[in-house]
Formats: structure tokens, C-alpha cells, sequence
């Protein structure tokens, strides 16, 4: 008792660094670059509460539907996690059987559906039946629907109010292709972060121009592992990503695995891997000629490395966003490890210098303590081992100004600390670690950890 009072009044008196306004992260986006051939919305479903005061009911269900009369192609890629959520096996399963081909999404946020039993994958269920029930000639022997959902674990979805906000939604006059509705539906995905995480792009093969939008959501429990659904195809972070390109279902199942890999698998806010992880690409052809043949990295290597490439640009972008949304965060950190004997190897080192407590708390309190980024890089068994007079490290400043060097070839720099703190009192931190041994390399994206990422995880259920 004694402790805790001693805690309450020390806690008095700490000051707490502000977090910086996400605002300018959210921007709107042209029409004319979100791909044809979708319909979505986003409601209120009755998951989440309404907020005393508030005058309209928060958003907590997104419905997305193609249109395009052309097979859509999907893929995804599932959290690793042993307690995989309802929806995670269900999406895996609808996969499964339908060889890489589905037709919607729908997604929940305020209830993750995860360690629920047998009710739970009940539930799931009845949302995918109840989404292929607005699909145009809905086939009833085949679920064509992928479900996630995010939020609090060991709670029951409210399932008949979710399915009566589902079969209320026509179509025709309910979903849209407009801006307010992709917007809407990214809103739906949203759980302690503070803004829709919504892009779009155009990128050309060849001669056409097809169209990429993502949503995606995270801003705690981040740090993904995923693979893809178990067919050999090979807070929470959820992410949709559409394209009106023709891919077939082994070459996009194939470039978002690889594009994962390269960003949703290199991000972390707070080392904690989700039981509910999942993202969604669908691929529709909208934009493409009836008889044109699909991307397909065996007939046409070429234009699926162009494609895998831009899906790759186009996430990494989106994870980054929940990054800079990271619970309480005050700092974007990316942490590049180069000189690698391999891509694996580099990957490995930025991941645990990106969880490192020590490193992330250092990063809140502007210290550059380099000592702690070496002690992280050194805790990662590699074989050959690491040559610690090979080692250098470097503070890159974003504002472009002189590299901060602290290390060279494991010999200590002399480092001006006032530089230093000015360095690390920039929004964005850029920290770089050279092994000398190869010329493969890795980037992670993290945040700092701060008094404000406490007090939101301790208040979460409550």
C-alpha cells in the first residue's frame, strides 16, 4: 500500500511531453484515384458505445463489395499468434476453399472476436453469410466473404445487432464508390487510433493505368509476424488493400506476401504481436479489357515484379501511418541495419532494436544512448557472429544536416551532446547501424515509448 501511495505521489508531479498533432496525416483524396469496381461503406453497428454527448453513434462496421464482373482475386496474410482469432480462421478457411477467389470484406472494430470458442466462430460465420447475401447473384454453396474484426479479447460480439445493421445496407443505394464512403469505411476500422488511415494511388504497367486504395488501422499491440493462409499460397493491426488491376490469385497472394514482409512485418509500436493481425488484398480487374489475361508472375515475370513493386511502395506507406499513430507516441523512428550477411539477419536486428524498452524510452527522453543500441543489436544470434569492430552507428537528422556519428568501427565518437538532444528533438528519428558484413539490409519503423502509452493501455477496458 505503502509503494502505491509513494507511486500516486510522485506521479503528481511528472510533466508529460505532448504528443504531436496527427492532423496533417489525414488529408483528403481525389476520386479519380480510387480503383473502379467497388462499393463501400461504413456504419454504426451497435459494438461499439455511444459516447455521452455525443450526437451520432461511432462507426464500427465496414462493408466492402467488388463489382467488377470479372473473377476478383484474393490474398492474405494472418498473425502467427497460437490464439488465433474467429475471424482469422474463418478468412483462412473461405481462402481455402475457394482457391484465392472472394468478393467483400467486412470488418468490426470494438470487439476482437478472439479467444470466443465456438460461439465465436459461429458469429464470424454468420457475418460472412449475411455480407454474401448483398453480393449480385450470391452462390450458396460459397462463402466468398473475408471477415476481421478488432478490439477487446475474451468478449462476445453483439451478433444480432451486427447482422441487422448488415441486411439493412441495399446495395445500390446504401454503399458507394464515392470519397465519403472509402472514408467512412476506413473510419469503421478504427480503435484507439486517432484518424482514418486511408491512400490512393495510380501506377502504370506498360501501356494502362490501373488503381491501388488501402485502409488500415493499428496504434497498439504492434508488432505483426504474418504468413499467408495455410494453403501453401503462401490493438490490432487490420489492412485492406484494392486494386482494379487483373492479378490471379497465386501472383497477388504471392507480391502481398512479399510487400508484408517489406512493411506490415517491419513496424512496431509496442513489441506485442495481436491475436487478430490480418491483411486483405482483393484484386478485381475493373480496369482491365474482358479478355485480358491476368498478372501472372510465371506468364509475364515482368509485369508482376512492376506490380509486387508498387503493391510493396504502397503498404510500406500504409504501415507507417500506424506507426505515426502509435499509442502515446511523440517520435517516428525508422531503423535502418546495413552490412548484413542477409536480408533475414538485418531484419532480425532492426525488429529487436525496435522493441528494445530501453532504446524506445532513451527516444522519448531525446538521450542518445548508443550503448543501448548496441546491446540490442548484440542480444540476436547470427551465424557467422557479429564483429563487434565492425560495428558502426549513426544518427541520421531528418533535417538533412551532418551525420551524427556515435560509432565507427566499434571505436566510441566524441559526441556533442547539445547536438545531440537537437538531433533527437526532431519528430522524426532516423537511426542507422552498419555490421561490415555484407551488403544486405533492413528497415523497421517504431515509435518511442512514453507516459501517455501507459495511461492508455491501463485504461483500455475501462
Amino acid at each position: 500500500m505503502t509503494s502505491n501511495i509513494l507511486f500516486k505521489r510522485l506521479s503528481s508531479t511528472i510533466s508529460f511531453k505532448p504528443t504531436p498533432s496527427k492532423s496533417h496525416l489525414h488529408k483528403p483524396i481525389q476520386g479519380d484515384l480510387f480503383p473502379s469496381g467497388y462499393l463501400l461503406t461504413g456504419i454504426h453497428s451497435g459494438v461499439k458505445k455511444n459516447k455521452s454527448g455525443s450526437p451520432t453513434p461511432p462507426v464500427d462496421l465496414a462493408v466492402i463489395l467488388s463489382t467488377s464482373p470479372r473473377p476478383t482475386s484474393a490474398a492474405a496474410c494472418f498473425t502467427r499468434n497460437a490464439f488465433k482469432a474467429a475471424p482469422v480462421l474463418v478468412s483462412e478457411e473461405v481462402l481455402v476453399r475457394n482457391g484465392g477467389r472472394a468478393r467483400a470484406v467486412v470488418v468490426n472494430s470494438g470487439c476482437a472476436n478472439a479467444v470466443t470458442g465456438a460461439r465465436g466462430l459461429e458469429d464470424a460465420w454468420k457475418m460472412v453469410k449475411a455480407t454474401d447475401a448483398l453480393l449480385s447473384t450470391p452462390d450458396a454453396q460459397t462463402s466468398e466473404t473475408l471477415v476481421m474484426s478488432t478490439g477487446v479479447i475474451g468478449q462476445h460480439l453483439p451478433i444480432t445487432s451486427i447482422l441487422s445493421a448488415i441486411s439493412s445496407l441495399n446495395p445500390t443505394s446504401s454503399l458507394s464508390s464515392m470519397f465519403s464512403a472509402w472514408e467512412s469505411a476506413a473510419q469503421a476500422f478504427l480503435t484507439t487510433g486517432t484518424f482514418p488511415k486511408l491512400r490512393a494511388r495510380t501506377f502504370q504497367i506498360g501501356d494502362k493505368t490501373y488503381r491501388l486504395a488501402g485502409m488500415d488501422k493499428g496504434a497498439g499491440m504492434i508488432h505483426p509476424s504474418m504468413r499467408p493462409a495455410k494453403t501453401g499460397l503462401h490493438a490490432t493491426l487490420l489492412g485492406c488493400v484494392l486494386t482494379d488491376a487483373p492479378v490471379s490469385p497465386r501472383s497477388l497472394q504471392s507480391a502481398l506476401t512479399y510487400a508484408v514482409d517489406r512493411s506490415f512485418n517491419s513496424i512496431s509500436v509496442d513489441g506485442e504481436m495481436s491475436t487478430n493481425d490480418t491483411i486483405v488484398a482483393l484484386a478485381n480487374g475493373a480496369a482491365a479489357a474482358e479478355k485480358e489475361l491476368e498478372i501472372d508472375e510465371e506468364r509475364n515475370e515482368g509485369e508482376y515484379l512492376v506490380f509486387r513493386d508498387e503493391l510493396t511502395s504502397f503498404t510500406q506507406e500504409l504501415a507507417q501511418l500506424v506507426v505515426r499513430d502509435g499509442e502515446g507516441a511523440t517520435k517516428f523512428v525508422a531503423v535502418t541495419v546495413k552490412g548484413a550477411s542477409s536480408y533475414a539477419a538485418a531484419h532480425s536486428i532492426a525488429s529487436r532494436i525496435s522493441i528494445s524498452a530501453l532504446v524506445k524510452t532513451a527516444l522519448y527522453g531525446e538521450d542518445a544512448n548508443w550503448g543501448r543500441i548496441l546491446a540490442a543489436t548484440g542480444s540476436v544470434p547470427l551465424s557467422p557472429e557479429i564483429n563487434p569492430a565492425r560495428v558502426s552507428v549513426t544518427f541520421v537528422p531528418a533535417d538533412g544536416s551532418a551525420l551524427l556519428r556515435v560509432l565507427t568501427d566499434g571505436e566510441p565518437e566524441r559526441v556533442d551532446e547539445v547536438r545531440a538532444k537537437k538531433v533527437l528533438e526532431m519528430e522524426d528519428v532516423n537511426i542507422e547501424v552498419d555490421l561490415g558484413m555484407g551488403n544486405e539490409q533492413a528497415t523497421y519503423w517504431t515509435c518511442d515509448f512514453s507516459y501517455e502509452y501507459v495511461r492508455i493501455n491501463g485504461d483500455y477496458r475501462s
